[in-house]
Order: structure tokens, then sequence, then C-alpha cells
């Protein structure tokens, strides 16, 4: 090699990365470098918790429902329960049963729906369950033909499959289920991203060992229920997916806190919400771990629906069920003020969700969809 040309090159040894890929493109070998990602380039992961009571999201434990009666628990499983997740003050009982909600998303996020404090969040339909829920959520509006969890495709398109057809997110959108009415929500018939749905094999356009894996352990334990099995399925194969598929927008939705709730388990109910916030905890922290999502990625949790609010209905939700239709918001990240626990303020619905999702990923979804509700005014988003 000319020696001109070896001096010339060691001199830009420092210039990094880009530097030396500036330098193999010039001297002509043929090397080129992925190219790099877009600078401040957003992502959402979008969390339900199915049936999750906005009471044990800001009160924590209730005791009054650990006995047989109220809340089907056995007398010597109360005083374990109380010792895992009891604690004298609100306080501590909440932080106690979602310690990442509670030590991270609240101090340096917000939380909308404490009651006891004056914000109201709730779901705009009237049937006040899972299917139309879950539609408000993700299309942004109610739909007063939907009123059942009949396995009927939507005719409704949700902001996933909306933002998976524009150019932005094209083929970056997943989403990872335990409710097996969520193919007929996003009506697979039509939309084409991603989906992984508990209980079944999965279809998706590549399938890493590690979820093959996941889906044989599934085949291998007994579900906790004919229509969706366990929450740790998900959430495992949600962080593979997150993995894998390096989505911009990804929504996991899990279930086990609305299964225990109906079948009157207190116990369980509450430890599910535990496990939940242990997942959130986990998948926060792998995205934090990772250049393309640290400090670009906004997490948001919520509900579908909530319960009723006594003993004698706590297990049931539905328009026969008051207050059934009060849920609750949480959220993380790039666009979320560090509000803490908001106090007073206008009502916000569930319907709100799906153009806040969008401008967090910089679109505009009530273009599209006038109907839709609008952006959540806490968030600091361009509208």
């Amino acid at each position: 090699m000319n020696m001109n040309r070896l001096g010339w090159i060691r001199g830009v040894a420092g210039w990094g990365r880009r530097g030396v890929a500036f330098l193999l493109l010039f001297l002509g070998w043929g090397v080129s470098l992925p190219a790099a990602e877009p600078a401040g380039e957003r992502k959402v992961l979008l969390v339900t918790l199915d049936g999750l009571r906005w009471q044990e999201v800001f009160r924590g434990l209730d005791e009054a429902y650990l006995d047989k009666e109220k809340g089907g628990v056995a007398e010597k499983e109360r005083p374990l329960v109380i010792r895992d997740l009891g604690a004298e003050t609100v306080t501590a009982r909440r932080e106690r049963l979602m310690p990442f909600l509670w030590t991270q998303v609240a101090r340096r996020g917000l939380l909308l729906g404490n009651r006891d404090r004056g914000s109201r969040a709730a779901v705009a339909n009237t049937a006040w369950i899972s299917y139309p829920g879950y539609n408000e959520l993700l299309t942004g509006h109610p739909d007063p033909l939907i009123t059942t969890n009949f396995p009927r495709h939507n005719p409704n398109v949700t902001v996933l499959e909306w933002l998976d057809g524009r150019p932005a997110c094209a083929g970056r959108v997943v989403a990872c289920t335990t409710w097996q009415i969520f193919p007929y929500i996003f009506n697979v018939t039509r939309s084409r991203f991603p989906l992984w749905v508990s209980g079944r094999h999965s279809r998706l356009d590549r399938v890493s060992p590690k979820l093959a894996e996941i889906q044989q352990w599934m085949d291998d334990i007994t579900s906790k229920s004919r229509d969706e099995h366990f929450d740790g399925f998900a959430f495992r194969a949600a962080l593979d997916l997150l993995q894998t598929h390096r989505p911009r927008l990804a929504y996991v939705a899990l279930g086990e806190p609305d299964t225990w709730a109906h079948g009157r388990r207190y116990d369980r109910y509450v430890y599910s919400i535990q496990q939940c916030d242990r997942y959130l905890r986990e998948w926060w922290e792998y995205l934090q771990s990772q250049p393309e999502y640290r400090d670009r990625t906004t997490l948001i949790i919520t509900t579908d629906h909530g319960r009723g609010e006594t003993p004698a209905d706590w297990t049931n939700h539905g328009e026969s069920t008051p207050h059934s239709n009060q849920t609750w918001m949480a959220a993380l990240g790039p666009g979320v003020p560090a509000l803490g626990e908001v106090e007073g303020g206008e009502p916000v619905t569930q319907g709100q969700v799906a153009a806040t999702v969008a401008a967090l990923l910089g679109e505009d979804y009530r273009v599209a969809v006038p109907e839709a509700a609008p952006v959540l005014p806490q968030f600091r988003l361009a509208r």
C-alpha cells in the first residue's frame, strides 16, 4: 500500500464507525454498514391488564375481601396474603402490590383514574365488558353494534392496523395476547400485522427457537380456562417478539386479573396483579437496555373495563354492575410529563388511547378516523 495513503488512514482512525465506513467506501472496498436508525425515532409499548380495578391500583390490597365468602380465600391463606401484600398505609400497600408502577411510573410518569383524588377515567361504551372495551381502546371510539363478547370479526380498523399501513410503521407493529377473541378484535382476515395468541400455535412470519419452545410448554400445561392460557406464556412470548421483530409499536394484553376475579379468588387476583407488575418491569428494563429503545419508548398501561366495588359484585362487570365502567391509565417515557398521580381535571376515556399512541409515533389518527377521541391532554405532544 502507498505510504501516503497508509498515513492518511491512520489519521482518520479516531473518526469512529462513521469515519471508517466513509473511508472504506472512498477506497472502493465495497463494504457497507447498516443504515443508522432515524435520530429520535419513538416507539410505544401498550399493555392492558384485563379487568384490573382502579381500587387495587391506587389503594393496594383490601383485607376486607380476604375471607371465604367475599373473596374465596381460605382462612389459613389470609395471614399469608397479608404477610406478602399487607401494610399499614395505602401508600405502602399499593407499592407492595405494584412496586414498578409506584417506584418508577408514578415518580417519572403519570397515573390517571384515582377517584379518591378526583381523577376520573372510564370507558365510553355502554356494555362495560371486554370486546366493546378493547374495540373502544384500540379504535378510538365505541361501536354501538358491539355489545357482547361474541367472536365476530371487527368491522372497525384498530390503530395498530392503521399504523401498520403507514410508511413509518409498516411491518413494525406486533401484538401478543392471551384472550382468544383478539383475532376477531383485530380482524385477522383483513389485518396482516403479526399477532401471537396464547393457546394457539403462532402464525407469525418467523418463529424463533425460543418462541417454539414457549409454545411447546404451552401445549404441555393445562390451560387456566377454555379461551386463554396463563399470562406467563404471553409475557415470555412478548419479550421474544420485542427481541426478534424490533417493533415501533407493540401491544400486549394480559388476562389473569379478570380470570381470578370472575372466579372469586381475591388472593389469586392480587397475586396476578403483582405478577403483571413484574412483567412490566422486565419489559421496561429490557427496552432500556437496547440503544434503539432506550429513552425513545413510551409505556402506556391501562385496562378494558372496571369491576363492581362491593363484596357482592366485585367479581363482575357489565351494564348491570354499577361503576364497572370506571378505569385507570398510567404512562412513562417520552411525551409523558412527570405529573405522578393526577388530581382532579377533566374526565378521560379509554378511547383517547388510540390517538395518543398514534401521536407518540408522529401520526394523526383522527384525520383518518374523525370519530376517534382526542389525544390525552396530559401528554406533551404536537397536535
